[in-house]
């Protein structure tokens, strides 16, 4: 019985490039550099939001999103804890209690399933953080 020979960069489909890359044991980004090549993209100027996901392991993921002035994310709920923080403008994150501002560098946590929506009141970027303890239960 012979054991399976890891693939080479060659053998791989675009798709399990794409995995790799998003779940590599150490991963680097210039976060500068991804908002300025997200901002190039023609949904970037169509739409007013666009957005990368970073980092894609099965329990965690980051994901960089960027919003023009005035751009709605409606209300919806992670089943997840979160975090938003802040890189650049300014938001205004929509909680059933509370309103709250962030700015660069400005961090908030969400608990898991807490209703909210994200408006930018100029154009911002911010990073999401999303972390499951057990793994993403959708994850195929």
């Amino acid at each position: 019985m012979t054991e399976a020979q890891p693939k080479t960069s060659e053998e791989l489909t675009a798709k399990e490039q794409e995995l790799a890359a998003l779940t590599a044991p150490l991963l680097t980004f210039n976060l500068t550099a991804e908002m300025e090549r997200l901002r190039r993209e023609g949904h970037w100027l169509k739409d007013g939001r666009i957005s990368a996901t970073l980092v894609k392991y099965s329990d965690f993921r980051i994901v960089l999103i960027l919003m023009q002035a005035g751009t709605l994310m409606q209300e919806h709920k992670a089943d997840a804890r979160i975090s938003i923080h802040g890189l650049s403008g300014r938001l205004m994150v929509q909680l059933p209690e509370k309103t709250v501002e962030l700015s660069a560098g400005d961090l908030l946590v969400l608990e898991k399933c807490l209703p909210h929506d994200v408006r930018a009141v100029e154009d911002s970027a911010f990073l999401l953080s999303i972390s499951w303890p057990h793994g993403d239960k959708q994850e195929s």
